[in-house]
This record gives C-alpha cells, structure tokens and sequence, in this order.
C-alpha cells in the first residue's frame, strides 16, 4: 500500500530531521500542496559522497517524491573562497580544474539518490562572477560585522588573536544571496550549516522575499563511532563503494549506532529496527549493512555481499574475487602492498602493522620489514585479501 500523503509529509518533517524553522511553516505548506523550490548547496571540495553526504540527499528525496523543485546547487564560485564552518584556520581555495572535476562526479553521485532529471542544477558563479563591486557593497550592506561574527568559529579565531579573512566573512552572506536568486522555499542541509542557512533568510527579507524555511539533518557519526564521518578522517563509506567493501565497513561499525543508522540511511520502520535490535546486534547490523547496499547495487548485490560476508567471517573462506598479485620471492609486503594500491601508503602499512590488522597465511605480521618467501593470502583489516603469487 502506497503511504498516504500526510504520513510522507508527518515522516519527512519527524525522520532524520534534526531542527525546522519555521515547522509551522514548512508544514502548512508542504499540506497545501504548492510546488516547493528545495535548495542543497554543495561546496564541490572532493570527488566523494559517503553516506554522512546522503542524509541530506534522502531527506531531499522525499521532498522529491512528494512533487517539489529539488535545486541542486553547486557552489563553484564559493568553493574559490572556502566554508569557514568549523575550522579555526583559513582553507586553501580550490582550483577552478579541481572544481570542475569534482562537480562532475558530485552530479553522477547524487544521481544514485535523486532523480537527476528533474533536479533542478544550479551553479552560483551564473551570479556571484557577475556582481560588479557596487552591487557587492549592496548586498554586503545588508548584514552587520555584528551579525556576522557571532558565528562561533569566528569568535574562536577572534579571541585567540587569528586572522580571517573578509572572503571568509563574506561567504555566508553570499551563501544568503543564492537564496535569494534561486528564490528557495526551503533549505536543506547539516547542522553545521545552520548559521549559514539563516542568512539566507536574514537576506532574503532584506530583498523583500518571503524567508525559506530551513530544515537541519543530523551529523552522521563515522565508521569508528566517534567523529563526523568524513574522508579525511578515513571513516566513511562512499556511496561508489564496491558492495562487498560497503557491507564489511557496516557490519564494522560500534553497535550504539544500529539504530541510528537504520533510521538515517534506511526506509526500515522505527519499530522493525528496535526489534531487529532486540534479537541480537550481529544480526541487526547485517541486516542494516543489505539494505544499505541494496539502496546503491540493488537486492542482487546486496545478497551477494552478505552471503560472501558469511562465508570469509563466519567460515573462514577466503573470497574468491580476492586480488591476486604476482611477486618476487624476498620483496618486502610494505612495498608490494603499497605499490599495488593495496595500502593507502607505506605509513598506513605501518599503522595496521602496529595495531596487528595484517596476516599472511593466518599469521599476524608485526615487522615491517617482513619479506614475503612464498605464495599465501595477505589479510587486511577486517575485510581485505590478496593472493601473492611468488616466483
């Protein structure tokens, strides 16, 4: 049975929605049916989306199904300048080839979430390249000093006598003026977005617009259960991942965050999850860990990648699409797993060596000057092999 239209709306406004301003709002129009413009701005400053990135995206899914504008906007003129959010020291701005490429693989990622045909793509540089330095004095007179330096990572620097600089001032004020130009109804973003998203609707009434409502979604923790996920921290799981190396990242995660992900990164009911739960965490987290790979490789993959997880973890089979590298006898595993893009880097190499996450023939290594003499499977971590092949 198809969910009625009321419960998408009470489901869109309750699930995975952190804050609204103004819920009222939001919901008298969401109940009087009026197409809806929905804005995401997405700095282009990497070439990955984890599924930290698709909490936002699935709540605009919803927006989506119900028959709203979704507006894809990429913030390739901001991403010159760099979100100041959260950081206590200056970003490095982007290239404008780096912005390039990275906005290409952002659009194909998002396409595993949104309808990309009907998602309304944006770039702010069709305005914000075009603003003379007349209309950027209009528009910077339209927020005080005041209101701008109370962001809390501005204060930090402030305090402790650091340097911003007044592009890093201006970037949530021109973040507020895209929503002016694109007319947006509704934000949607992070938590650590919120500053930024109120400013488009401060400036938004300085333009005589009716301000967007704006809905925040949790910060998802990572892998490790600790930090934000986040590629730089190496805790995340791209939404590219093979479905194997998706499941096994999954099925790796601390048990306090089952639930948690069930309900941001899945359609399973509240109510199934706990119960799930209840049984036993191993067997709520691999169901967690299908019908998260299920959403990005479909059921066939899913099934695929839980029954190989049976087979390696609980039956001790070695998998047999395992990576196979041939090799000289006496060459040393760093270099041969580096090399082989097998390890991130030697000094990775070094970290699982000291936390003793790697094996060869069963056995861990824990020098890493380790030869490799003979063929046998090298386990990585939890969830890689690779089959040497020595001559």
């Amino acid at each position: 049975m198809m969910m009625a239209e009321k419960d998408k709306i009470k489901k869109l406004l309750e699930r995975g929605a952190e804050e609204i301003i103004e819920r009222t709002s939001l919901e008298n129009k969401l109940k009087k049916g009026n197409k809806l413009r929905i804005k995401f701005g997405i700095d282009p400053t990497g070439d990955v989306i984890h599924l930290g990135h698709s909490v936002c995206l699935l709540k605009l899914k919803e927006f989506q199904e119900l028959g709203h504008q979704v507006i894809f906007l990429i913030g390739d003129f901001t991403a010159r300048i760099g979100d100041p959010t959260g950081r206590t020291v200056s970003r490095v701005p982007l290239s404008r080839k780096e912005i390039e490429k990275n906005m290409e693989s952002y659009k194909e990622q998002a396409g595993l979430i949104l309808n990309m045909g009907k998602v309304e793509v944006r770039y702010n540089s069709e305005w914000l390249d075009k603003l003379n330095f007349q209309e950027m004095m209009i528009l910077a007179s339209k927020v005080t000093y005041g209101q701008v330096s109370r962001r809390a990572d501005f204060k930090k620097r402030l305090a402790e006598d650091q340097d911003f600089t007044l592009e890093e001032f201006m970037y949530p004020v021109l973040q507020g003026y895209d929503s002016v130009r694109l007319e947006s109804d509704v934000e949607v973003g992070g938590t650590d977005q919120k500053f930024n998203m109120l400013m488009g609707r401060r400036i938004q009434k300085r333009y005589k617009q009716e301000p967007q409502d704006v809905l925040t979604c949790p910060l998802l923790e990572g892998t490790d259960g600790k930090e934000k996920m986040s590629k730089s921290l190496g805790n995340f799981v791209a939404l590219k991942e093979e479905p194997g190396d998706m499941f096994g990242k999954i099925m790796s995660i601390p048990d306090p965050l089952i639930k948690r992900y069930f309900e941001l990164l899945t359609e399973v009911r509240k109510e199934k999850a706990e119960d799930l739960f209840e049984k036993g965490p191993y067997g709520a987290k691999s169901k967690l860990a299908e019908e998260i790979v299920k959403i990005y490789h479909g059921e066939k993959k899913a099934v695929e990648a839980r029954d190989n997880f049976v087979s390696v973890f609980q039956k001790g089979e070695i998998p047999e699409d395992a990576e196979g590298i041939k090799t000289k006898e006496n060459t040393k595993l760093k270099d041969i797993l580096a090399d082989n893009s097998c390890v991130s880097s030697v000094s990775e190499f070094r970290r699982l060596i000291k936390e003793g996450a790697i094996e060869f023939e069963g056995e861990k290594i824990d020098d890493v000057r380790y030869k490799i003499k003979k063929s046998g499977v090298v386990r990585i971590g939890k969830k890689k092999f690779v089959k040497l092949e020595v001559s």
